[in-house]
């Protein structure tokens, strides 16, 4: 059997908000787009469907707190919610606060950019990452 790498199996995939047995919430280090959170599923699985129903429906609403929790701290414009997986085959789900007067908007993040953000927009945006990571934990601890 061909072993290969995964970098999701090996790494967190981010700075871990929230971590149980299944699964984890991290905070990518992206300084295009503060806020930007993953769900990683832990164990190495490939597909929404390898997943027993149960579990699929856990991982969404875990998804859909994130976003939730996302809206309400950072007030994005629109929020991209993507699990490809070509280039990392593990579960994931990215979630991604999009704004009007970012890089890429509105074509997706990994689209050439079309402007430059303004920095004093970025630091405030930044500025608001403690509060998203509060915000997360309390109501992830509620919540999952």
């Amino acid at each position: 059997m061909l072993n290969i790498y995964c970098e999701l199996c090996d790494q967190d995939g981010g700075d871990v908000i929230f971590r149980n047995k299944y699964l984890r919430i991290v905070l990518v280090d992206d300084a295009d787009y503060p806020g930007f959170c993953r769900v990683i599923w832990n164990a190495h699985i490939k597909e929404m469907t390898d997943l027993a129903p149960t579990e699929r429906s856990m991982l969404m609403k875990t998804v859909c707190v994130v976003e939730s929790v996302i809206r309400e701290i950072m007030q994005p414009e629109k929020i991209n919610l993507a699990s490809l997986g070509n280039m990392v085959p593990h579960l994931h789900w990215h979630i991604i606060p999009r704004y009007a007067d970012d890089a890429q908007f509105p074509a997706p993040i990994w689209a050439a950019a079309k402007r430059e953000p303004k920095l004093d927009v970025m630091t405030a945006r930044q500025s608001l990452l403690p509060i998203l990571r509060k915000a997360m934990a309390q109501r992830l601890n509620l919540s999952v």
